[in-house]
């Protein structure tokens, strides 16, 4: 950093910095502050020029504020304890949020990194926020690079995010702190986020949850003012059938594969599960940090706040029929359990390694006690079913258990030739 020190140094007694000695993108910026007239000591943001009240009115309003909670899921996790704040800007570098711990927003507001500060490169000079939306992509802006001597203490990386559709600058998003925005991944992460905003905005206001589902839904687990614990009774996730939720309200909305993947998960993981190990149990590819964490977000605004972080786990008592089965296998009820898993939905169609692991698992454990009963009923439903009709150790066993001479008993052997004949063992 010493030899941007100096050339920073040198642009301010002679206005120009020296060549090569700092990247074209800053020196530019640097020369357009100093065009300005902006003074590097003094340079200070401009503070709000609307009113308290009028400034919330506007930033409620604006169209970063709805996607405000995408933002503060897929990146605070990451940065909380690091020192570092993370800001949503409008278009003219006006600061509408400021997330973080409440010490990294003190050390920030101190250089007046606050609410409703403007962080325009025409106000303050060189730096991440107003140069991302000066060039209209994303930048790090890293201690003396800053214009203001008053800010060379810190890092800040940022990228603009635009309307998916339009094209039309929306605001930007910016990273800033100490070491942890100066590192390489800091700007990656951001244009990430950006990434998954304009997705999220390429389909805001599609439905995805019917007839005011998401109020409903919302509403069953969300604490009343009266209680410190969200309304459990009747969550109940549906995953042998048509992915659906039904609230305690009782009125069902249907679910993404994803989502219901996602719950299934984590209610099977009641200890929690790390943003790098639900990935792994939803893909075997290298599904990213932020796709998890833009997916849990979804979740948290069709359903509402279910789902805690630091790790991911649920904060109700969710109810599915996969326990369904698995509490109708644990008192031996076997050809309920059989009834009630049915061809399997999304258990058996999903590729997730996590819920492929669930349901193998369960239906080995209701295979092995099925063939172990000898009961021809049991065997007769097991057989019968999707998971059991090419099951030769359990046709094999039901032909036992069937009295001999009799046309079942002579349907069951029959059968287990057949398969013996197909898997070459006949």
């Amino acid at each position: 950093m010493s030899h941007i020190r100096r050339a920073y140094e040198q642009l301010l007694t002679s206005g120009q910095p020296p060549a090569e000695a700092v990247r074209t993108m800053v020196a530019d910026s640097w020369l357009r502050s100093v065009q300005r007239g902006i003074d590097p000591v003094d340079a200070e943001p401009t503070a709000s020029i609307l009113t308290p009240t009028d400034f919330e009115e506007y930033r409620k309003a604006h169209r970063l504020t709805a996607i405000r909670e995408l933002v503060q899921s897929l990146m605070l996790d990451d940065i909380a304890d690091s020192g570092v704040v993370v800001a949503l800007a409008d278009r003219e570098g006006r600061l509408l949020w400021i997330e973080g711990d409440s010490t990294a927003r003190d050390r920030a507001a101190a250089i007046n990194f606050v609410e409703g500060s403007l962080w325009s490169e025409d106000t303050v000079g060189t730096n991440a926020p107003g140069l991302a939306l000066s060039l209209g992509r994303g930048v790090q802006i890293l201690g003396p690079e800053h214009f203001a001597s008053s800010v060379q203490d810190w890092n800040c990386a940022a990228a603009p995010v635009h309307d998916p559709l339009t094209g039309e600058l929306l605001g930007v998003i910016d990273v800033t702190g100490g070491s942890a925005a100066a590192a390489p991944f800091a700007l990656a992460a951001v244009r990430s986020v950006v990434a998954a905003v304009e997705r999220e905005l390429r389909f805001a206001g599609r439905p995805t949850l019917p007839n005011g589902a998401v109020d409903l839904a919302r509403a069953a687990v969300r604490p009343s003012t009266t209680t410190v614990v969200p309304e459990t009774a009747g969550n109940r996730l549906t995953v042998l059938t048509a992915p659906s939720w039904t609230p305690a309200t009782g009125l069902t909305a249907p679910l993404s594969p994803r989502h219901a993947e996602i719950l299934l998960l984590l209610s099977t993981h009641p200890e929690g599960l790390g943003t790098e190990q639900l990935a792994m149990l939803l893909s075997d590819d290298d599904l990213g940090a932020v796709t998890v964490r833009a997916e849990i977000s979804r979740l948290r605004r069709d359903l509402g706040d279910l789902i805690a972080a630091r790790p991911y786990r649920l904060t109700v008592d969710l109810q599915s029929d996969y326990g369904t089965v698995r509490e109708l296998l644990a008192r031996g009820a076997l050809a309920e359990a059989i009834t009630a898993l049915g061809r399997g939905g999304l258990l058996a169609e999903s590729t997730a390694p996590g819920v492929v692991e669930l349901f193998e698992d369960l239906r080995e454990d209701l295979r092995s006690r099925v063939v172990a009963t000898g009961d021809p009923a049991v065997l007769t439903a097991w057989t019968s079913s999707p998971h059991g009709r090419d099951d030769t150790e359990a046709w094999r066993a039901l032909a036992q258990a069937l009295p001999a001479g009799g046309a079942e008993r002579a349907v069951a052997t029959g059968r287990l030739r057949l398969l013996d004949r197909r898997l070459g063992l006949g």
